[in-house]
């Protein structure tokens, strides 16, 4: 396994994997200095990272390999259809994931998501539009919302 930061301008990513695929994008919580050595089965994903937030990339196209409970695996694999800029209600998903009553489990599912920004659980709402609940905060999960919509809230004050 094979680890790099990247600086992203949302806070620093550790992004682990290998030669299987992308294991884990997770934000730093000590930020740390970004690497200048980066392993050669990380390099295009720092590619692509840099083209997501220069808003030249909309989807992306690498191997993962998150580990997961079956249960999870499906649920990061449904999170995958939701287009760039686009949302979708943790009901919504659940229904797409064919059991309604599993909400809460498909809630946990998406909080426990190993790889930020290319799974985008960032993408899922509240069935009201609020923006809840996001492992790297709702600050980011806003920021990205916006990144991806070309828009920017302003604010009055």
């Amino acid at each position: 396994m094979e680890t790099t930061y990247y600086k992203s301008p949302i806070g620093t990513l550790e992004i682990k994997g290998d030669k299987n695929g992308i294991q884990s994008i997770l934000f730093d919580k000590n930020d740390i200095e970004t690497s200048t050595e980066v392993p050669d089965s990380l390099q295009n994903c720092i590619t692509q990272l840099d083209e997501y937030f220069s808003r030249e990339r909309t989807e992306f196209n690498l191997k993962l390999n998150p580990k997961g409970t079956n249960f999870q695996q499906k649920v990061w694999g449904e999170l995958l259809n939701i287009p760039f800029n686009k949302t979708r209600s943790y009901l919504e998903q659940t229904k797409a994931l064919g059991d309604v009553k599993a909400i809460r489990a498909v809630a946990s599912a998406n909080g426990k998501n190993p790889i930020s920004i290319i799974i985008p659980c960032h993408r899922v709402i509240g069935s009201d539009g609020s923006l809840t609940g996001y492992a790297g905060g709702i600050w980011r999960k806003k920021w990205l919302l916006e990144h991806e919509s070309g828009n920017k809230q302003q604010s009055l004050f």
